[in-house]
């Protein structure tokens, strides 16, 4: 059956069918103009563990997902399909998991990142995480050259390197948007290279990220201050605390947003840790804290970051991690639906009308 065939034939006002993709779609990855990538990887996570359960959730959650866009006629016809999830790395991330908890352990106790103990399983974990970076990569440039939009659905905040490496080398400069709780410029946090809290200092390396703007930053040591401060304003953060202080005195949203926007040239890559929300709508995410942006606030951002005439060219949707009620994956699948429609607007592979 074509593309336009399944169009034809799909109720976009029924229920999600159980054995439909994701938002209960009918459209396979050939067909979809936006593919999402799905990467169960939590191993060097530092405080709980089971956003590596995310995407088999976030999948579950979504067929739930109505499909009206408001701005977007028929947005859904734009096609978003995920890919498998990848087993073998599922097993992978539980086998190197619990290497890594026995570092964590041998360090909270008060050992040495230079023990030799200590070096050996780090050495290892750090092994296998590359892999994973070069899986990630591998698979993300096959996609961008496919002419697809790409977007990681994770895991940690480790797991979408490689497609900003991929990005790098397809697309020329662009910065980062950031939305996260945490600044994530630690150095090989607890001796990881790819720790979920060094994903930014990691993507500095690539020479074609030129900025990175951090929104709704309130957990912070004094290095990634310093590091931030010290980057001739190629890291320009929006601390939580004084997002909070200019609204305080009376400064809207629109005005805070048109501030942060013209810090970005004019590709756009949207990283976005569900933490980076108030943690009321992501209390089972690995490292929750208090403040953080609403969901309406973050939408806003991102719709005006488009509105402005900016391109996402990619993004990825980290942290969220799967709870008993449900909540968490129903706030992420409803932000990866989000994110999904406004590439797919910004990138003009759908009507779009304000």
């Amino acid at each position: 059956m074509s593309k336009q065939e399944k169009i034809d034939n799909f109720d976009a006002n029924g229920p999600g069918l159980k054995d439909s993709g994701l938002f209960g779609l009918p459209f396979d990855v050939d067909e979809a103009e936006v593919v999402i990538l799905p990467v169960p990887w939590d191993v060097t996570v530092s405080f709980t563990d089971g956003t590596s359960e995310a995407p088999e959730a976030v999948l579950w959650a979504s067929k739930q997902v109505d499909h009206y866009y408001a701005g977007h006629k028929d947005a859904w016809k734009m096609g978003i399909a995920m890919r498998d999830v990848p087993m073998d790395w599922v097993d992978l991330n539980k086998h190197y998991r619990k290497k890594a908890q026995e570092v964590i352990r041998m360090l909270e106790e008060g050992a040495s990142e230079e023990d030799e103990d200590v070096q050996e399983l780090v050495t290892e974990i750090n092994e296998q995480c590359a892999e994973l970076m070069d899986y990630v990569y591998t698979r993300s440039l096959a996609q961008l050259q496919a002419g697809k939009l790409v977007g990681i659905l994770g895991g940690d905040h480790s797991t979408p390197f490689g497609l900003m490496k991929a990005l790098a080398e397809t697309q020329g400069d662009f910065g980062i948007l950031q939305i996260d709780a945490h600044a994530d410029l630690r150095d090989a946090y607890e001796g990881f290279t790819y720790s979920h809290a060094s994903i930014m200092t990691n993507a500095l390396t690539l020479e074609n990220v030129s900025k990175l703007v951090s929104v709704g930053v309130r957990d912070i040591c004094e290095q990634e201050v310093e590091k931030t401060e010290n980057s001739n304003d190629r890291i320009v953060a929006f601390y939580d605390e004084h997002l909070k202080a200019k609204e305080f005195n009376g400064i809207n949203w629109n005005s805070i947003c048109e501030e942060i926007i013209a810090q970005l040239p004019q590709k756009v890559y949207i990283s976005f840790d569900i933490d980076g929300l108030d943690p009321s709508l992501c209390p089972a995410t690995g490292t929750p804290v208090h403040g953080g942006l609403s969901f309406e606030q973050a939408v806003y951002l991102i719709k005006k970051v488009v509105n402005t005439g900016r391109t996402i060219i990619g993004f990825d949707l980290v942290e969220v991690t799967p709870s008993e009620s449900g909540w968490d994956t129903n706030v992420g699948a409803r932000m990866l639906l989000q994110l999904c429609n406004q590439m797919g607007a910004s990138n003009g592979r759908m009507p779009f009308n304000n």
